[in-house]
């Protein structure tokens, strides 16, 4: 590493002066609760694609991988995001379906780490998560091959034209390929920066079909 670069990533700031805080005394039961507090507060605070996290699976021979995609959905048979069932993910996950996901909002010192057990959901569910994407998104979906080694842009470019067609054409149409997946998770981490390093960390765990929650030293 060139002294340049290692004084460059020293020199970057990592948080805003002014940071929220983490009331632990008044931390709701449930983590969905608190999650979506922090959520709306990412919102409030213009941050993009607050929705965004970064999804890590495992591949067979134990290789981990990481991506990032946009929550879409949290209910009761977990949190939700959706991919092809062709794919790297889809591999992952039928090899070991656990997952990690994380959320990261740097303009406001927070974090969340959710672990837990991966499900796919019923085809009812994926077809309307791909309707309901817009067009050119599921233009894209209709193309295929993912992660694919791709010839050049022209081919992708044709591919994409083809499928944008056949969108226009029948608006209904739906990739058979397409799926949606709920984590259903086990434990999940709050996290708020401190300007003081002092970070605050809450962690929620499944215990007996109930959640404990208790702090974690920074």
């Amino acid at each position: 590493m060139s002294q340049n670069l290692r004084d460059l990533l020293r020199s970057l700031p990592s948080f805003p002066d002014e940071l929220p805080t983490l009331s632990v005394e008044s931390a709701p039961e449930d983590p969905t609760d608190l999650f979506i507090d922090w959520l709306a507060a990412a919102v409030d605070a213009a941050v993009l694609a607050p929705h965004a996290m970064t999804l890590s699976t495992s591949e067979p021979n134990g290789k981990v991988t990481a991506r990032t995609l946009v929550l879409k959905d949290i209910d009761e048979h977990g949190w939700v995001f959706a991919s092809r069932d062709d794919g790297a993910k889809a591999r992952d996950l039928g090899a070991n379906p656990f997952a990690a996901l994380t959320f990261f909002w740097p303009q406001l010192g927070r974090q969340v780490r959710v672990t837990g057990a991966v499900r796919k959901r019923s085809r009812a569910d994926s077809e309307a998560d791909f309707l309901g994407r817009p067009a050119a998104s599921r233009a894209s979906a209709l193309v295929g091959h993912q992660s694919e080694p791709l010839e050049s842009l022209d081919a992708y470019r044709d591919a994409y034209a083809d499928a944008a067609a056949r969108v226009s054409e029948n608006p209904s149409l739906v990739a058979r390929t397409w799926s949606t997946w709920s984590i259903a998770p086990d434990e999940v981490e709050f996290w708020q920066a401190s300007r003081d390093r002092g970070h605050v960390r809450l962690r929620y765990r499944q215990h007996a079909r109930k959640w404990e929650h208790g702090l974690l030293w920074p």
